[in-house]
C-alpha cells in the first residue's frame, strides 16, 4: 500500500515545506511509515514516488508531473526541484506496489488534461474484474492506459464516467469542472467497481478464495477543486487511514534553519491552507482531523466538506463499530482507536423511584417575594394523581399545583403562534398604570412585588392562560 499527500492553499508554498522538511514528511514516510504494519516489506514505500503540481495558468491548465522509480529518500533531483518549486495545489505519492511492475508508468499521480489522480489501496478481486472493467471503457480510455496498476485503470474508469455524464475530460475549463461534477463522477466510479465485484460468481469466490473487499482511498483534482475518499467495500471493516488539517499558516515553531517541527496555526476561522494525508506530517494530534470511514471529502474555495458515502455498506447508527483487522492484514492501520462503544440497549433508564428522587420541590408561580409557604406543607406526602392547594398567607391568591410525579410525565407546553404574540404586543398599553388596571383589585397592590401574574402574562403569551 502507498502514502499520499494533498496540499491546497490560497498562496503558493515550496514543495520542500511539505515533502522534505516536516518531522514526518512524505519523504520520511517512504522509509518510516508509522501507520503501516506490512511484514512483507516493513515500513518502506520504496517502489517509486511522484509529485504533481499546477503552475502559472499562462503555461496551461495541465499539471506538471515528476515521477521516478528511485526511492524518494535517495533521489537527489527531488531535493533540488522541491526546494525551488512552489504551487497552490500539490499532489505527492510514495508507492508500495501491490499490482503492476516497478516502472515510471505505474508511479502516481496520473493525469489527463487538467485532471490529476492518485490512489492508496487496491481493488478487490482485481484479476477477476480487470477484463470486464476494460470492456466497459470507450476505446479512447482503454488505449490510454500506459501501466498495469489497478489505480490507473480506476482513473480510466473515472474519465469514462465523466464522458458518460456529458462532460468532456479533454476540455480543461479555466475554472475547473466544479466540485459537484467531480464528486458525482467519483461516486459513480466507486459504484461501478462494486458492481463489477458483485458480478464475480460465488462459486469462483469460494473456489479461488478471493477477497472481494476494496480499499479505495482516491484523490482527484481539476486544478481548482479536490475530491478525496476514504472507502472500503465492507460494512464491518475500517478503511485505510486518512486525515486532513486546515488553518491559516503552515510553518515551524522557530526561524532556525534546522527546525523541522512544523505545525498548523489558526489565527482566525479561515482555511487558507488545507492538507489531506494518509499519515499526519506532524505529531501534533490536535492539528489533524480523522476522515470517517466511507466518506468523501471536498475542498473548494478553501472550504472543506465531508459527506458520507451512502450505499449498501453505510450504517446510520452512531454505535456501529468496524474492525481494523482487514487493513492490518494489508499492512495498514486505521485511524480509529479500539474502544468499547455503549449501545442504546445497554443504557439503563431511571426507575420511577429514581426519577422521583431526582425531581426538586414544586414551586408555585405567584408566591410573593416577601412571603414563604407554611413549613407544614413542604414535606407532606401526596398521592400521584391528585391536585393540591398550597397554603399561602391571606393576602396571596391560592395556586393549584400538580404533584412532581404527574409533572414529570406531562407534555411540554405548545409554543403557540408568533403572530398572535406580536399582535398582543402591539395592542399592549405602554404604561404600568394601564397594565395594573387589567388585574383584579386584590392583586393590584401586589403587582409590583410579585414575579408575574398569570393573567398579566397571558396578554403576551396566550398559550399560558390559566383557567
Amino acid at each position: 500500500m502507498c502514502r499520499f499527500l494533498v496540499y491546497r492553499g490560497s498562496d503558493e508554498i515550496l514543495l520542500s515545506k511539505l515533502i522534505l522538511d516536516p518531522t514526518h514528511s512524505i519523504l520520511k514516510q517512504s522509509f518510516d511509515s508509522r501507520l503501516r504494519l506490512d511484514t512483507r516489506r516493513g515500513q518502506n514505500n520504496a517502489d517509486g514516488f511522484g509529485i504533481g503540481f499546477y503552475t502559472d495558468p499562462k503555461l496551461g491548465h495541465a499539471p506538471c508531473l515528476f515521477t521516478s522509480t528511485i526511492p524518494a529518500w535517495n533521489c537527489t533531483n527531488l531535493q533540488r526541484i522541491a526546494s525551488k518549486t512552489a504551487s497552490q495545489l500539490i499532489f505527492a505519492h510514495v508507492r508500495a506496489t501491490t499490482e503492476g511492475s516497478l516502472s515510471e508508468d505505474n508511479c502516481h499521480p496520473f493525469c489527463h488534461g487538467s485532471l490529476m489522480w492518485m490512489h492508496n489501496g487496491g481493488l478487490g478481486g482485481w484479476k477477476y474484474i480487470k477484463r470486464r472493467l476494460g470492456s466497459r471503457l470507450a476505446d479512447k480510455w482503454y488505449l490510454g492506459v500506459q501501466g498495469g496498476t489497478d489505480s490507473e485503470w480506476a482513473f480510466a474508469l473515472f474519465l469514462d464516467t465523466l464522458e458518460r455524464m456529458g462532460i468532456n475530460p479533454d476540455s480543461q475549463p479555466a475554472h475547473g469542472f466544479g466540485p459537484t461534477v467531480l464528486r458525482k463522477a467519483m461516486l459513480k466510479t466507486i459504484a461501478t467497481i462494486n458492481e463489477l465485484i458483485d458480478e464475480i460468481p460465488i462459486s469462483t469466490i469460494q473456489a479461488e478464495n478471493i477477497d472481494t473487499r476494496s480499499l479505495l482511498n482516491f484523490a482527484v483534482t481539476d486544478g481548482k477543486s479536490v475530491i478525496c475518499t476514504r472507502y472500503i467495500s465492507s460494512a464491518t471493516d475500517e478503511a485505510a487511514s486518512l486525515y486532513y488539517s486546515s488553518g491559516t499558516e503552515w510553518g515551524t515553531r522557530t526561524s532556525a534553519a534546522t527546525d523541522r517541527n512544523y505545525q498548523m496555526e489558526r489565527q482566525d476561522k479561515g482555511a487558507d491552507i488545507v492538507l489531506v494525508a494518509s499519515e499526519p506530517l506532524t505529531f501534533e494530534r490536535e492539528n489533524w482531523v480523522n476522515v470517517p470511514t466511507n466518506s468523501i471529502l471536498t475542498i473548494h474555495n478553501q472550504t472543506v466538506m465531508v459527506h458520507p458515502i451512502i450505499d449498501k455498506y453505510y450504517d446510520r447508527s452512531p454505535y456501529h463499530a468496524r474492525s481494523s483487522a482487514f487493513v492490518q492484514t494489508k499492512g495498514l492501520m486505521a485511524n480509529e482507536k479500539i474502544s468499547s462503544l455503549l449501545s442504546p440497549a445497554a443504557t439503563s433508564l431511571p426507575t420511577p423511584e429514581t426519577a422521583k428522587k431526582s425531581l426538586g420541590p414544586t414551586i408555585p408561580f405567584a408566591v410573593s417575594r416577601n412571603h414563604t409557604p407554611e413549613p407544614t406543607n413542604v414535606g407532606k406526602s401526596r398521592p400521584h394523581s391528585q391536585l393540591h392547594e398550597v397554603s399561602t398567607p391571606a393576602d396571596s391568591r391560592s395556586i393549584m399545583t400538580i404533584s412532581s410525579a404527574q409533572t414529570s410525565t406531562s407534555k411540554p407546553p405548545v409554543q403557540g403562534n408568533i403572530k398572535v404574540k406580536r399582535a398582543a404586543l402591539e395592542q399592549a398599553p405602554s404604561n404600568d398604570s394601564d397594565t395594573d388596571s387589567l388585574l383584579p383589585a386584590e392583586d393590584q397592590a401586589q403587582s409590583r412585588t410579585e414575579f408575574g401574574h398569570p393573567n398579566k402574562l397571558s396578554r403576551f403569551f396566550p398559550e399560558l392562560t390559566m383557567t
